[in-house]
């Protein structure tokens, strides 16, 4: 049976397909192989060669019709009708293809046709392109230092690190991570820098420093040096400048977010979690600890990223089963805006709506002078502790008030790790405030404050802090049943120690209650707890 196949390249919505014609005894049909690597995969040479990298579907179409009319097998008839049904297959294709990745060649066009201001409809769309990338990107790194351990460690840190025009911080970084953690704690942290300049004898040079320094932890397989090499990097010329930006600074961040990107990449499968610093951090006493311990107390809830820093993208904690589709998140919109402001739209796409951070911060930025150009950066976390061990780790929970809200200054803000408080109108006696967890939990300290700096009167001025037990759901949602007095609110605070030594029972339930009614309006600034962590196995 004489049988001919014709093949050609077309793009449709960013993606590349091999669409080829099977001529078999004057029938004619399309088939469609989707080629969805990261790079270019060349196309078998033929006729058909010319329609490399073309993007217009139209003269794709008149290129097919003159090779159709000259086989003398195919009549006209037929391949009129065939022609109509190609037409519409291809635009079936660029409707609904949720496949594959821009390819060097097309993101020209991603470029051309995001001209448009960025929109939340656009990231919505695009996400759910992306819940289908749970792989890694294929990328061959370099390693300049050290090699992986075949054991999956607790916690990945992750820098990466340019050549500066002034200062250089990342060896203080590397030391301050080693140095603050105990050698129990070191067993469970691997370190993996990213060194992202394309002046390789900067890097030969750094990396020199770095095994000198360092040469103990990176036999030991705490500390990797990684490269992803140049050529695997998306043109950084005609960029979108948006904010106004100037053009230098755009090609900065852009290159930034490619660079953080293959970083995570490389991470995905190296520990459960994955830390995101920055090369110019110092880091608190036994910060594993503390993070070991708030990620206990959020077992069974859901979180996308934890944050122990407010600053950039310090200290933001992410599962590492994330990284896949952050590390294409950013790829995508590489242009689009800076590093930390993709990290807020992340978080919101996998459906985490809230910040959550946690206090003290863990992380502190000590760099004196900006990766970019060299300028003066004088940003400091004025959270930061460096003997931060007594990190609160306030459970999940749902929270409940019968005192009359202002405005949006709902419960939850007063249980939030942000800067945000519960304002309600003047309460009276017997009003309260509950705070009923989604799991019981033993607790060891307790700490509330009411009113703020400029509202000192607006304090709790007769109360009662209360645990409770027997958890039943009601009308009103679920209560506890049976409550044990803690102590009285002094001044508007209140600190309870060794709860744990004081209560039987795994506590379901924290009330205050309003022993007094008061003309002040109410302002609860922080709720504060420290739970009681299981022994080491």
């Amino acid at each position: 049976m004489e049988q001919e196949v014709l093949s050609y390249l077309v793009t449709t919505n960013g993606f590349q397909h091999s669409v080829c014609l099977e001529i078999q005894q004057r029938k004619v049909r399309p088939c469609v192989r989707s080629m969805s690597t990261f790079r270019r995969s060349p196309a078998k040479t033929s006729d058909f060669d010319q329609l490399k990298g073309s993007a217009d579907s139209r003269t794709s179409m008149r290129l097919v019709w003159k090779s159709l009319d000259k086989m003398r097998c195919l009549r006209k008839r037929s391949t009129i009708p065939f022609l109509g049904f190609l037409i519409t297959f291809l635009l079936f294709l660029n409707l609904y293809i949720e496949d594959g990745y821009v390819l060097e060649e097309d993101k020209r066009q991603l470029r051309e046709s995001s001209a448009h201001p960025t929109t939340s409809e656009r990231y919505g769309h695009t996400f759910r392109e992306l819940t289908n990338f749970s792989g890694t990107i294929n990328v061959t790194y370099r390693y300049l230092a050290g090699t992986p351990l075949n054991r999956k460690k607790y916690l990945t840190i992750g820098l990466s690190s340019v050549k500066r025009k002034r200062g250089n911080y990342l060896l203080e970084t590397i030391k301050s991570i080693f140095d603050q953690s105990s050698y129990e704690e070191l067993k469970e942290i691997v370190v993996v820098v990213h060194l992202a300049d394309f002046d390789l004898v900067w890097c030969e040079n750094l990396v020199q420093e770095i095994t000198r320094k360092f040469a103990h932890h990176i036999i030991a397989g705490r500390l990797l040096v990684i490269q992803a090499p140049e050529e695997y990097y998306p043109s950084l010329d005609g960029l979108k400048r948006n904010y106004n930006d100037p053009e230098d600074r755009v090609r900065f961040r852009s290159k930034q977010n490619v660079d953080y990107a293959f970083l995570l990449n490389f991470c995905t499968n190296l520990s459960d979690f994955y830390m995101m610093l920055e090369d110019d951090v110092r880091c608190s006493r036994n910060f594993l600890t503390s993070l070991k311990k708030v990620i206990t107390s959020r077992e069974g809830s859901y979180w996308v990223m934890l944050e122990f820093s407010k600053l950039g993208y310090i200290g933001k904690l992410y599962h590492s089963r994330d990284l896949p589709r952050l590390a294409h998140f950013l790829l995508m919109f590489y242009q689009e805006m800076p590093c930390d402001w993709l990290l807020i739209h992340f978080r919101g796409l996998l459906a985490q709506k809230d910040v959550i951070r946690f206090k003290p911060s863990l992380f502190q930025h000590m760099g004196y002078y900006s990766s970019y150009k060299g300028a003066e950066n004088k940003l400091k976390d004025d959270d930061f502790e460096e003997d931060s061990i007594d990190i609160p780790d306030n459970p999940p929970a749902s929270l409940y008030t019968n005192i009359n809200v202002f405005e949006n200054y709902d419960a939850t803000k007063a249980y939030s790790s942000i800067d945000e408080y519960f304002w309600g109108k003047p309460p009276s006696t017997g009003d309260f405030f509950v705070i009923v967890f989604n799991k019981s939990t033993k607790i060891n300290k307790i700490k509330i404050i009411t009113g703020s700096d400029d509202r000192q009167n607006d304090i709790l001025h007769r109360g009662a802090l209360e645990v409770g037990e027997k958890l039943v759901g009601t009308k009103k949602g679920k209560q506890c049943t049976s409550y044990i007095t803690l102590g009285e609110f002094k001044n508007g605070h209140i600190e309870v120690q060794n709860v744990d030594h004081k209560i039987a029972f795994d506590i379901e339930c924290v009330r205050i209650v309003v022993t007094a009614s008061q003309k002040e309006w109410l302002i609860i600034r922080s709720i504060s707890l420290w739970t009681t962590q299981p022994p080491s196995q």
